[in-house]
């Protein structure tokens, strides 16, 4: 929220032209923040997850051209997977930065799969920049993913390989019965 503040998006998600309200989409971290940068970015996005539905309604409001930076549908005519990857695929191009709170919250496994090919094919010119928050191991999977761990007193970068969600993840697959077991012994 800190960072699209500081871009200009709307933080309760959206770019720059997206003028909406939603109680408590601030942060006051964003008045402390300061970022460098060249050149400046302008074009971008920000998808809060949880206020999702809120921007939605707000593009059923004010978007008079049938949809087509949501391919040609209401968000809201669509599942939560579908509206999220129609978005990715319709409304995110070009030299952007695109910051993205939780994406996998209304993705399955396989749309996270095809979430990962449509980030591909956007960083692919290298005109585009994804920040992710995610607990997914499969978008954090993603090749030559810079991963930031802020789960102790300090930001550190931390491989794939070590995370704790891909850790756990590993065990329950590897070990389901046990995990099970041992979680709901009486």
């Amino acid at each position: 929220e800190a960072i699209a503040q500081q871009c200009g998006f709307n933080p309760a998600g959206g770019g720059r032209n997206n003028t909406y309200e939603v109680p408590a989409a601030e942060a006051a971290l964003g008045d402390y923040l300061r970022l460098a940068w060249m050149p400046k970015i302008t074009n971008g996005f920000f998808l809060r997850a949880e206020s999702f539905y809120h921007f939605a309604s707000h593009i059923d409001e004010v978007d008079d051209t049938g949809f087509s930076s949501y391919g040609g549908r209401s968000l809201h005519q669509q599942s939560h997977g579908e509206s999220f990857l129609s978005l990715f695929m319709n409304r995110f191009n070009g030299k952007a930065l695109y910051l993205l709170d939780e994406p996998e919250a209304a993705l399955s496994p396989a749309r996270q799969l095809a979430f990962l090919r449509i980030l591909h094919d956007l960083t692919g010119s290298g005109d585009a920049q994804f920040i992710i928050a995610t607990h997914s191991p499969i978008l954090m999977g993603y090749p030559d993913a810079v991963i930031l761990s802020f789960d102790d007193s300090q930001i550190k970068e931390v491989a794939y390989e070590m995370t704790d969600h891909y850790l756990i993840t590993k065990y329950f697959i590897q070990h389901r019965e046990k995990v099970l077991a041992d979680l709901l012994a009486d």
